[in-house]
């Protein structure tokens, strides 16, 4: 029995021991208190801030929370964009071009109707016979504004009903929106009718050009030029009715007008009346009264009566040697005029004596201007101001005429060759 009790009195010290031991590796819990939070741009004077009780801590860098095990952690800042240095690479790309040469251009089948449905990669432009690049491409139908330029000088007399007739059919064939502003010249440029599109308005603009004296054709050209086409936006041409001879211009001539036309926008379409045969016979213009309007043609009576009259030929006509603007060379000077604008601007020439349906001619001009393509290309390489380039476009279809500019000048302006 004594052994039995000793042994029980063992168990029960050892396990006072154990339950003792065990109590002693378990930790107190603790609750940690709450770190004051971080107050940005705080006055330094505020004692409560984390610097004000830790010297180690300055404003050179974030403010940091302190763990309990004494490291820090930064409190997260927000990530400032990203710095480009800027690079001549990106002034290049960024630079905005200023040579951009762009023009109307036309196409035509062989019966001089207007081909449309053309895409870019039917087009090649070449400058100075170097294939370019083409930057701008547009098909898009719009209204225009034509100005009517009528011949009125003595020169025109016989042929001046058909000269107002044929204004008269052209002015009707265009659309609502298209508009057209009347200008005739003799030794002066006269403003017949503004831009508008009251067709009522134009017909009778057109029928009140009247005979006048001299032919200023240069100046008046120059006049459109300079200052009419100025205040015209969007797509503009000149339909101008003339034999193509100048008399009396003076502050123009023959190559500044031609050259104004190359860097003119607006396209030129020259219907020449050959008046040669009645200005030969009637001895050149006129220095003193002239005929009524009228389709009267001087006949071999007038001519028979006009050697009996001592020289002086019905209305106060003269035979050669009289005012300027009857000679073969003045005729033939005129005729390459016309062609040198048509060709220059990127128009066409018609010789009023070989139309035989004017209806069909006019309306090829109208749908021409209205369904132009426009092309548009930089240069491959740059040019001094003043030098002049080639311009072929070519397309990729057979049995098809393209009218568009052939040449430009450098000059200082964004587009070159005008749109």
């Amino acid at each position: 029995m004594k052994r039995i009790l000793y042994l029980l009195v063992a168990l029960v010290a050892v396990n006072a021991g154990l339950f003792a031991q065990s109590n002693r590796n378990v930790r107190p819990r603790v609750v940690p208190t709450a770190t004051p939070p971080v107050i940005a741009n705080a006055p330094h004077s505020d004692s409560s801030r984390p610097e004000a009780s830790d010297p180690s801590r300055t404003n050179s860098g974030p403010p940091v929370l302190r763990r309990r095990d004494g490291s820090d952690t930064a409190v997260p800042q927000p990530t400032p964009p990203p710095t480009t240095a800027k690079s001549d690479d990106e002034d290049e790309v960024l630079r905005v071009e200023t040579n951009l040469v762009s023009m109307p251009v036309a196409v035509l089948d062989r019966d001089g109707r207007f081909v449309s449905g053309l895409r870019q990669q039917d087009f090649r432009i070449f400058e100075n016979g170097v294939e370019q690049k083409i930057d701008l491409f547009q098909t898009v139908e719009q209204p225009f504004t034509v100005v009517l330029m009528i011949d009125v000088s003595p020169s025109t007399q016989w042929q001046i009903e058909d000269i107002q007739d044929a204004a008269i059919t052209f002015v009707r064939q265009l659309r609502p929106d298209d508009r057209v502003m009347v200008m005739s010249f003799d030794e002066r440029v006269h403003v017949l009718s503004p831009p508008t599109n009251d067709r009522y308005q134009l017909e009778r603009a057109i029928r009140r050009a009247r005979i006048g004296d001299g032919t200023s054709l240069y100046e008046a050209v120059d006049r459109v030029i300079r200052h009419e086409l100025k205040q015209i936006s969007g797509r503009k041409a000149v339909v101008l009715f003339t034999d193509g001879v100048d008399t009396t211009s003076r502050r123009a001539d023959y190559a500044s007008t031609v050259g104004d036309a190359e860097e003119s926008e607006a396209l030129f379409y020259p219907i020449r009346f050959d008046t040669s045969r009645e200005m030969m016979t009637s001895g050149g213009g006129y220095p003193g009264p002239y005929p009524p309007q009228s389709r009267r043609r001087t006949t071999i009576a007038d001519i028979l009566a006009g050697v009996l009259n001592g020289g002086q030929f019905p209305g106060g006509g003269y035979p050669s040697g009289g005012r300027a603007g009857g000679s073969p060379h003045e005729y033939e000077t005129g005729r390459r005029y016309l062609e040198s604008l048509a060709q220059n601007s990127g128009g066409r020439k018609f010789e009023a004596d070989s139309l035989v349906n004017l209806d069909a001619a006019f309306s090829g001009i109208a749908e021409e201007l209205r369904r132009q393509y426009s092309l548009g290309y930089y240069p491959e390489k740059a040019g001094q101001p003043g030098e002049r380039r080639r311009i072929s476009i070519r397309v990729n279809r057979p049995g098809l005429v393209v009218r568009a500019k052939n040449s430009y000048v450098v000059g200082q302006n964004s587009q070159q060759a005008g749109q």
